[in-house]
């Protein structure tokens, strides 16, 4: 398929620059890949769809404070978005800077971080920060929350909370799983006294996420990589989830992709790996059966997903539905809750 082929017009004004007054305030469409079926409705009526035994996982990642401005040693503006840390003093990052420094190039970071340009991994800069404290307490000091690119405004004290599920817990994304924006601790509350059964897994979503698709043939695309982790647990609950006649539902892309990169090989794993999983459709999902997610970019690699889940021409008409309807779009947007057509079959 060609990237065209996930194209779709969506006016400026639709895109949410601000969260919903309230978590669980937001819309939701209810999608049945079987036969495209569109039912509108508000994420508070999410329990409708759900009956106990049923299972769903989150994405536990924590958003770090991963943007960082300053200048390089000879004065230039620098601008720093931390990709992923290495370990306690380096860190893969993007760098924007009127010309993109060499190996040895020393930067000083919002006034008080000394960092030095080690060299290079394809796109992304190595740095080494030259200080005691840890790379996350740096940031957690003195870094900017990183707000996606389609968002226009800095962060603000709104976005500190906000743009974070409130079940976060293990810090390392520099994107938030968005689709978990819409849980508060009443929707969890009720999720438990309805018996509906949770799981987390752990995926740092990177700022790959944002990339766009160059190429005119989807399957000449390169897929960014990102680290998951799948506790053990998890793999039990799913595993007995089926075994019951439960449904896994997995909130947001970021899950998914975790949940289907762990069982490439046919039995779902548990432990940590990185994946560049590349879901397009024709593919055959092996874990997830329903999915929860917000709308996307046009011609972006996770409308490629959601229609590998639930079929190309139904979700390119939920699409043209939601325009018309105006729903809100991206990361503070609306969601949609989306039945796995059958023909994705799920052989876990």
């Amino acid at each position: 398929m060609r990237t065209q082929d996930f194209d779709f017009y969506l006016p400026s004004d639709l895109i949410a620059q601000h969260p919903a007054e309230k978590r669980s305030g937001s819309r939701l469409l209810h999608l049945d890949g079987n036969n495209g079926r569109l039912t509108d409705s508000t994420f508070s009526n999410l329990t409708h769809w759900l009956r106990p035994n049923d299972l769903i996982i989150f994405n536990d990642t924590r958003v770090i404070k991963a943007r960082l401005f300053g200048q390089k040693a000879t004065g230039g503006n620098v601008e720093v978005m931390i990709e992923r840390a290495l370990n306690e003093h380096e860190a893969l990052a993007q760098v924007r800077a009127s010309r993109s420094p060499k190996a040895g190039t020393r930067l000083l970071l919002e006034g008080a971080i000394e960092a030095v340009v080690l060299g290079r991994d394809d796109d992304l800069f190595h740095l080494q920060f030259l200080h005691n404290a840890p790379i996350y307490d740096l940031l957690e000091q003195y870094g900017h929350l990183p707000l996606p690119p389609y968002i226009t405004h800095a962060a603000e004290s709104e976005d500190e909370s906000r743009y974070q599920t409130v079940y976060a817990k293990h810090a390392g994304a520099v994107a938030a799983p968005t689709a978990g924006l819409h849980f508060d601790e009443a929707m969890l509350s009720n999720l438990e006294t309805m018996g509906v059964n949770t799981a987390y897994v752990t995926l740092h979503v990177g700022a790959g996420t944002f990339q766009p698709v160059k190429v005119d043939e989807i399957s000449a695309h390169k897929m960014h990589s990102e680290r998951y982790h799948i506790p053990e647990e998890t793999v039990l609950l799913i595993q007995q989830t089926k075994q019951s006649g439960g449904r896994v539902l997995a909130i947001g892309t970021t899950a998914l992709r975790a949940l289907e990169s762990a069982a490439q090989h046919g039995t779902l794993v548990a432990g940590g790996a990185e994946t560049n999983i590349f879901i397009t459709p024709g593919y055959s999902f092996k874990v997830v059966d329903r999915l929860l997610t917000n709308f996307h970019l046009p011609k972006s690699t996770l409308m490629m997903l959601v229609s590998a889940f639930a079929g190309h021409s139904h979700v390119m008409a939920a699409y043209q539905h939601a325009v018309e309807q105006q729903y809100r779009f991206f990361s503070y947007g609306d969601a949609m809750l989306i039945e796995r057509a059958k023909h994705s079959q799920c052989e876990v």
